[in-house]
């Protein structure tokens, strides 16, 4: 097979703000993602990057500590070249976040700024902060004049807003109503990294760009979809965080559900941002509200008790740093999904996710219907194996498909597997996930973006079986030792469909 070069787009001159760009994002995944857009020669000559901090630096001393960052959390080694390139566009703006007079102070700043004139008044702000700040920062950039949802500003000036978009619905649609009263919803990007991942977009093409695979996925032909994103590492030293929240929240409302509507939507009627992500709510309000009673039989919750993972010991989630010893968050949530729809009615959505778990993979496995056995029912011993179709997002991102043949010599059926891995087919390294998605919001794409309806939709879901778990008629806090792949309720879960988890 022919070997394949990544497209380059075209990127429009802008100053990009960094919100909290003190911050561990910033110099875990911004400056990384910005410098291997600068290797790869993406950035446009006259785009600014500019970190927004409370802290008494110099432009200088920030660089430096970003180029601490960058030796520490790029996939490849720094190029000194490539580093003093970018770091020729990195400045820094100490300022106050919830102080509106900082704001002020910047938009002359900015416009001070070598090569304001060829940005023409673009901005991209990205907001890195604590939650409770999202609102607080685009009002005072409303009030500060960098923003206007009317679009009667010169240039672009759009928003990056990171996870957690609210803690429920209620506070999710406040959060959407305050941003947009300073922004347009076209120019809100409400980012998921996990859209950003190379075979997450290869979904589209994947689907609707093969006559062998579109016509199959639907209620005819699948038996059933699973859904998993397992992580290996425990809660660690964010226990305060994570207490409050919970894998429902953390990782539910965003991530499977992203998987999961990207997996079952119809056809777009083009692939243009809001033709797919129309496509996309329409999955979601398709998953009628399961009551609590439904909810006890379709629902698992779990946390982990002490255990070992990849050989080290790991304690208790109740033992870990400021978590509650009597806690009651799960750090582990598997749910069983139905689709009313006509494409899939019928097949059983399967969505599992966890902490300290046995190893960490992503993976969507299309499995698809037993076939009938008569033809083979005196050769072969046991059931046929059913076909499966396997999209792994990470780690050795590919597309995998197991299917039946004849073993050599004997009259059986065996299961064997076809692969595609995408580091065999790239010539270059796979981006990672925030160069995608910085790239596309300097662009104005919001394909791989939450829209706010989309949002309210997910999180109608999970504070309906949050509400169901409150209420103690539902399901109980079920326990899984750390290093495996979960409690024995989330197998009893599938059994009583008739199936089993898929492990990696």
């Amino acid at each position: 097979m022919a070997s394949t070069t990544l497209e380059i787009p075209k990127l429009e001159p802008s100053a990009v703000v960094v919100f909290g760009g003190t911050g561990d994002l910033m110099h875990r995944k911004i400056v990384p993602a910005f410098y291997h857009l600068q290797s790869s020669n993406r950035l446009p000559a006259d785009l600014c990057i500019v970190g927004f901090g409370r802290r008494d630096l110099t432009t200088q001393s920030y660089r430096d500590g970003l180029r601490g960052a960058l030796e520490k959390f790029s996939h490849s080694q720094p190029d000194e070249s490539t580093w003093g390139e970018l770091a020729a566009r990195i400045e820094y703006f100490r300022g106050d976040l919830e102080d509106g007079e900082s704001y002020q102070r910047l938009v002359t700043w900015l416009e001070s700024l070598p090569g304001a004139a060829q940005r023409r008044g673009n901005y991209l702000f990205y907001l890195s902060t604590a939650p409770r700040l999202f609102g607080v920062v685009a009002q005072n950039l409303f009030a500060a004049g960098l923003s206007c949802p009317d679009g009667n500003v010169p240039g672009s000036r759009r928003l990056i807003v990171e996870k957690p978009f609210g803690e429920d619905g209620a506070s999710a649609r406040q959060l959407t109503s305050t941003l947009q009263r300073c922004f347009a919803e076209t120019d809100i990007f409400r980012i998921d990294h996990y859209l950003g991942k190379e075979t997450v977009q290869n979904l589209l093409y994947f689907r609707f760009a093969n006559t062998i695979c579109e016509p199959l996925w639907s209620r005819r032909y699948i038996d059933h979809v699973q859904i998993t994103v397992a992580e290996e590492v425990s809660v660690g030293s964010r226990g305060g965080y994570y207490d409050h929240t919970g894998a429902a929240r953390d990782m539910l409302q965003n991530h499977l559900f992203q998987l999961l509507t990207l997996v079952a939507m119809e056809p777009p009627a083009s692939l243009d941002a809001e033709s797919i992500r129309d496509e996309k709510v329409k999955v979601l309000r398709s998953i009628s509200t399961p009551s609590p009673r439904e909810w006890a039989a379709h629902s698992v919750r779990a946390q982990y008790d002490a255990g070992v993972v990849a050989g080290q010991p790991i304690p208790a989630y109740r033992d870990a740093d400021r978590v509650s010893g009597d806690s009651l968050t799960e750090t582990y949530v598997a749910l069983r999904l139905a689709i009313d729809n006509w494409r899939w009615s019928g097949v059983p959505f399967y969505v599992r996710t966890g902490k300290a778990m046995t190893e960490r993979y992503s993976e969507i496995d299309i499995v698809y219907r037993r076939p009938p056995e008569i033809l083979f029912a005196l050769g072969s011993k046991g059931q046929l194996q059913q076909n499966i179709q396997r999209l792994r997002i990470q780690p050795e991102e590919g597309v995998h498909l197991m299917f039946n043949t004849k073993a050599p010599g004997r009259s059986i059926a065996i299961p064997v597997e076809m692969e595609f891995l995408y580091e065999e087919e790239v010539t270059k390294q796979l981006p990672d996930a925030y160069e995608r998605l910085l790239m596309d919001a300097l662009m104005g794409d919001s394909t791989l973006f939450t829209r706010a309806d989309e949002v309210e939709e997910a999180w109608r879901l999970v504070d309906s079986v949050r509400e169901a778990w409150a209420s103690g008629s539902s399901c109980t806090l079920a326990r899984y030792a750390a290093g495996t792949m979960g409690p024995n309720e989330a197998d009893e879960l599938l059994a009583r469909g008739g199936c089993e988890w898929i492990s990696s």
